[in-house]
């Protein structure tokens, strides 16, 4: 394990970067891409922990994927699609590792399958709640079984059919979770949500020529044949990694950044519109589409920000930006609110909790409720030595704290980092950052 050291900084960031390709999306390309007839070519792919764990797990299931390391961050990925019906018994459990998008989104895929399977992970994924997948895959007549709503997944070979499914929550997974099942049942699914969810899965699956329908909070698969044609397109850059260095040039004087073939898709922008509504100065340039995803430039100066409260639809859209939103909420005048964030109680690890805790060690004043927080800001950050607790992106958001800190800052256990944004001390370097790597 790696530790990562932050000294306090004493020069504005200036530059222009690349962030990884969308971990969303690089894990829907390799799934999607196994299940089509034919050859996809995937460019921009993030090879990070998560997304090399799918990739793994396709592998195993008989995929054959070939590799070119164009990037150390961004690689080529071409995929021999087996069709649906045509992946091979796994040998031994799968193991997801880390990575929650893996094991949802294959549990749809795989409870359609002829064979049977044991989809596993670490000890981490093990805590993660599962049975909101379970249940679904169930009323479709999945037979599927976890370990008291918990992984390890055991699924065995069952006929699908379609369903009409309401969300008790928005969730992109789940939601995917269902619409792959659906591509293996007799008859038509929808579902419905309760909000905004991130909607790579319907984009993608469009542009793979499946004939899905979609509003604003349903998306439905009509009865029918199906069949997924090859897929090719360059993953854009991910927003949740992107947030990292623009919240950094926001909050240290004199900085100004572009972050160039950023995925601005709309229910993934809550960050840009929190962000505004604090009198953030952040920009979105030069925007053009990329297999289906919008893209954009994203330039970030510095400016002085003001507290908001945050609550409803925005949080879905934003859901994985809060630890990097909370250290901006540090550095805003007056008290900032975020209600309605229960999710992140159950991500990689209890969100709401460790970031509490790890933020009050470095002296600033936060207080946690059920489904949120309120901090009082502007506080400058004291130095001292604070944990990843193994989560990624609270790892990064405390290395950004760290930038503003009054004294040098260590992050335990950083190497966590490279689960999502492989390169991110680098990338921060090449801005000028104060940071460097401890082994």
């Amino acid at each position: 394990m790696a530790d990562l050291l932050v000294s306090p900084q004493q020069t504005p960031l200036r530059g222009t970067i690349r962030v990884p390709g969308d971990k969303s999306i690089s894990h829907r390309a390799v799934l999607f891409s196994a299940i089509a007839e034919g050859q996809s070519r995937v460019e921009g792919w993030l090879p990070a922990g998560d997304t090399l764990a799918t990739l793994e797990v396709m592998r195993a299931l008989g995929v054959p994927i070939t590799v070119s390391e164009d990037e150390p961050n961004a690689w080529s990925l071409t995929v021999e699609g087996q069709g649906l019906c045509g992946l091979q018994p796994p040998a031994a459990p799968l193991d997801c590792r880390n990575a929650g998008t893996c094991i949802r989104l294959l549990a749809g895929i795989l409870a359609g399958q002829p064979f049977p399977s044991v989809l596993d992970g670490s000890e981490q994924l093990r805590r993660r709640p599962m049975r909101r997948i379970v249940t679904p895959l169930q009323a479709m007549g999945a037979v599927i079984e976890s370990e008291d709503g918990h992984a390890p997944l055991t699924i065995n070979p069952a006929s699908l059919s379609g369903i009409r499914y309401r969300l008790p929550v928005a969730s992109a997974q789940v939601k995917s979770a269902v619409l792959l099942a659906a591509l293996y049942a007799r008859g038509a699914t929808r579902v419905r949500q309760p909000g905004p969810a991130r909607d790579h899965t319907e984009r993608m699956l469009a542009a793979m020529g499946v004939p899905l329908r979609a509003g604003r909070h349903w998306v439905r698969l009509p009865a029918g044949k199906r069949r997924l044609r090859p897929l090719q397109m360059v993953v854009p850059g991910d927003i949740s990694s992107a947030a990292f260095p623009l919240v950094a040039a926001t909050l240290l004087p004199g900085s100004a950044i572009r972050v160039e073939g950023v995925g601005v898709n709309p229910t993934r922008t809550g960050i840009l519109e929190l962000l505004a509504n604090m009198g953030a100065s952040v920009s979105v340039e030069a925007e053009r589409e990329s297999g289906g995803e919008p893209v954009a430039d994203l330039t970030a100066r510095f400016d002085e920000l003001h507290a908001t409260s945050v609550s409803g639809d925005v949080v879905v859209r934003a859901i994985d930006e809060f630890p990097i939103w909370a250290v901006a909420a540090s550095q805003a005048a007056g008290a900032s609110t975020l209600r309605d964030a229960a999710e992140l109680r159950v991500k990689e690890v209890d969100r709401i909790g460790v970031l509490a805790g790890e933020l009050r060690l470095l002296g600033i004043p936060i207080a946690e409720t059920a489904d949120g927080f309120t901090i009082h800001g502007p506080v400058r950050p004291r130095g001292g030595t604070v944990s990843s607790h193994g989560d990624h992106r609270l790892g990064m958001a405390l290395a950004v704290a760290g930038l503003m800190a009054t004294g040098p800052v260590r992050v335990l256990d950083a190497d966590c980092v490279s689960d999502s944004f492989p390169g991110f001390v680098e990338t921060m370097q090449a801005l000028g950052a104060s940071m460097s790597w401890e082994i």
